[in-house]
């Protein structure tokens, strides 16, 4: 298994620069950001308000961000980012499972943890499904990037219970046919 390890952010806003901007974040709204759009929204609390932000370390290079919204809420979700040099290579399933891990073990009991993505990102869809997230909706016209383009999007969700009982619950979308 590849050995990664997580650390908090803690104000590098030039390695935040220099990660967001070597790397196309193809499957996110904004693919390219600028120099000038990542300092804004650090300033604007984009890595910090209702939030919490980690690398994802392979030895001291930093390969990875993740970054969970909502933290304050019960039912938090999760961006994550790979340096496009370890993109398939399993790194994203071990971080999955530890966001699971981490959200599950906080003390004010999480409910479930979402993740949404686009139809057309197989990699993240097959990490989901292999860390046992159960895909719960698929949403027409969802995902609207700024260049104006539109993708169908996904929803998929962890829950509690399933994690304390170490199972999975299916879901009941087409139970009722209307």
């Amino acid at each position: 298994m590849n050995n990664i390890r997580f650390k908090k952010f803690e104000n590098e806003l030039d390695d935040l620069v220099s990660f967001m901007t070597k790397n196309t974040w193809e499957f996110h709204s904004i693919p390219n950001p600028s120099k000038e759009q990542i300092i804004e929204n650090y300033h604007n609390g984009c890595y910090f308000h209702n939030r919490e932000t980690f690398w994802i370390l392979k030895g001291d290079k930093k390969i990875g961000l993740i970054v969970i919204d909502d933290i304050n809420d019960t039912i938090p979700l999760f961006d994550i980012r790979l340096d496009k040099t370890v993109r398939g290579k399993g790194y994203g399933t071990q971080a999955v499972d530890w966001i699971v891990q981490y959200l599950f073990s906080l003390p004010d009991k999480k409910i479930r943890i979402e993740a949404h993505t686009r139809w057309d990102n197989l990699a993240m869809r097959k990490t989901l499904y292999n860390c046992r997230f159960v895909k719960e909706g698929y949403f027409r016209n969802a995902w609207e990037n700024d260049n104006g383009t539109i993708y169908d999007s996904l929803c998929y969700a962890f829950i509690r219970e399933d994690w304390e009982k170490d199972q999975i619950t299916p879901i009941k979308l087409n139970e009722i046919p209307f």
